[in-house]
């Protein structure tokens, strides 16, 4: 069976190392890791699997991770990790969706396996795929044991990208490209919602000519008309009028690797005023990205940003960015740094952000964003599609 791995073993064991240290450094013995993007970094560990309880074990006395997942996805296990048939554990399938036991017994029988009964283990207590039963069945199980919240210990590492991961999202962003260009060429006045939204779905599957897409973390937000002045709207069976706003947000994805970008489609003649608001849209995302260098913080970027908007009479109090990396569903965001005031994590070379600048503003919006890696130098656009509201 042919083993496809995405990255060099020696990537896999620096990532590992990392992770190690910081658990040396909180004192943790033991690191249960529920969340799916943070299995695959570990592990590669590549699978429509975690409808059911997963996990990952890290223990610092052992080499490898040992990966847990139902009994019938070990064989994902076996293509897409480079862990050794004993890291590669499997619960038999009663104790799926199971009222009478839980697969946490199991994940707890490995960690007393590994000599954990009495362990400081850290757990991802605010992860999207670690619920209060997950926590209650293991403190149950593992009663001498002292758990402590290692949430986003994995996440923060992650942060900063590695130059075989900035490829990927350089991949990712053609995708996103040639998603957006689809959306812009399908969308015309008697096209239903749902088929702009199917072409846009069928751009990011089919990805480019050279890069293959896949299912991303997000829907497609499909904001039309009135409801373009809700952020996170999807789509409906309605046709596109002959005068109409959209904006949508869509995703380029390569090998787990996500990029998120959004773009406003004006159907008819746009008002001078809303042309405006476009413009100054486009003038404060550009002077946010000309004040990203390492050595900046988050809230510096956000202060580039905002000040445009002040002088324009304007404000914008949500965040205007959020890092980008391995995505699953339901988030790309890796809940750690966000570009907004007050926010002091200090840019380094390798993250990569969403600068995600819509402006709802009650009676009018506009979503012409960017997503970009942070260089030596500045910033590197994720993706190249032109910074313009598209009037068709």
């Amino acid at each position: 069976m042919e083993t496809i791995l995405h990255f060099e073993r020696a990537e896999y064991a620096a990532r590992l190392a990392a992770v190690k240290a910081e658990m040396s450094k909180r004192g943790l013995e033991i690191l249960l890791i529920s969340e799916p993007p943070n299995q695959n970094y570990l592990t590669g560990y590549d699978a429509y699997s975690f409808y059911t309880p997963q996990m990952a074990i890290v223990a610092l006395d052992r080499e490898e991770p040992i990966i847990i997942t139902r009994g019938m996805d070990m064989t994902s296990a076996r293509i897409t990790t480079y862990l050794s048939e004993d890291s590669i554990r499997g619960f038999p399938d009663n104790y799926v969706n199971s009222i009478e036991r839980s697969a946490y017994d199991y994940v707890a029988s490995v960690v007393q396996e590994l000599g954990g009964e009495k362990a400081v283990i850290g757990v991802e207590m605010g992860g999207y795929y670690y619920s209060a039963r997950a926590h209650a069945d293991l403190v149950k199980a593992l009663p001498q044991a002292r758990f402590e919240d290692a949430d986003l210990l994995v996440n923060w590492i992650r942060l900063v990208k590695s130059s075989a991961e900035l490829e990927f999202m350089r991949q990712a962003g053609l995708i996103g490209d040639a998603v957006i260009k689809r959306v812009i060429e399908t969308a015309e006045p008697g096209v239903r919602e749902c088929d702009l939204a199917a072409a846009a779905y069928h751009q990011e599957i089919s990805g480019t000519p050279e890069f293959g897409g896949t299912y991303n973390s997000s829907v497609v937000h499909l904001c039309v008309g009135e409801r373009a002045l809700a952020p996170h709207s999807t789509w409906t069976d309605r046709p596109l009028s002959d005068r109409t706003i959209i904006n949508f947000e869509v995703h380029g994805t390569r090998r787990r690797y996500q990029v998120n970008v959004s773009r406003t489609i004006h159907l008819g003649k746009p008002s001078a005023d809303y042309v405006k608001l476009a413009d100054i849209a486009i003038e404060a995302l550009n002077a946010g990205l000309e004040s990203v260098r390492p050595g900046q913080t988050c809230s510096d970027v956000f202060a580039a940003f905002h000040a445009v908007l002040s002088r324009n009479g304007l404000e914008k109090d949500q965040r205007i960015g959020y890092p980008l990396g391995i995505g699953y569903p339901p988030t790309v965001a890796e809940r750690t740094a966000s570009i907004r005031k007050e926010e002091k994590t200090v840019l380094q070379a390798g993250m990569c952000f969403h600068m995600m600048t819509g402006l709802w503003l009650g009676v009018q919006s506009v979503t012409i964003t960017q997503p970009f890696a942070v260089t030596e130098e500045g910033y590197e656009p994720l993706t190249h599609t032109p910074r313009t509201l598209v009037v068709k």
